[in-house]
């Protein structure tokens, strides 16, 4: 299979997780980058904000063309000044943290993102 193909294939899989959770697509596109394709590290990482980013304002336009997110317009605005800045500072950071660290860090986000879904 080529690596276009692959890069698809992982495309579609962590725009439906996007979609479908409304998030989450990071916790697909991140290790199928890693080891299906290949990608180093911090590459998959900073490649996976600029995959995440169209998805989500396509899932949001989508969500608001039904009339789904009208209500919560104050709390996603206020939320995305906090994100925007964690944005900026995680970016930063990425550089400074091995790539044995960043996979810890990854997966402990992931393994209390489990625990709390099963809980």
């Amino acid at each position: 299979m080529t690596q276009k193909m692959k890069t698809c294939i992982i495309g579609l899989g962590t725009g439906f997780v996007n979609g479908l959770f409304g998030s989450g697509g990071g916790t697909i596109v991140v290790p199928a980058m890693e080891r299906i394709l290949g990608a180093e590290e911090h590459r998959a990482h900073a490649t996976a904000i600029a995959v995440i980013l169209p998805l989500s304002v396509l899932s949001l336009l989508i969500y608001l063309w039904r009339g789904d997110m009208s209500a919560v317009w104050q709390i996603a605005l206020s939320a995305s000044v906090g994100g925007l800045a964690g944005g900026v500072t995680g970016a930063k950071l990425l550089d400074k943290v091995s790539g044995l660290w960043l996979h810890r860090i990854f997966g402990g986000f992931m393994l209390a993102a489990a625990v709390r879904l099963l809980l």
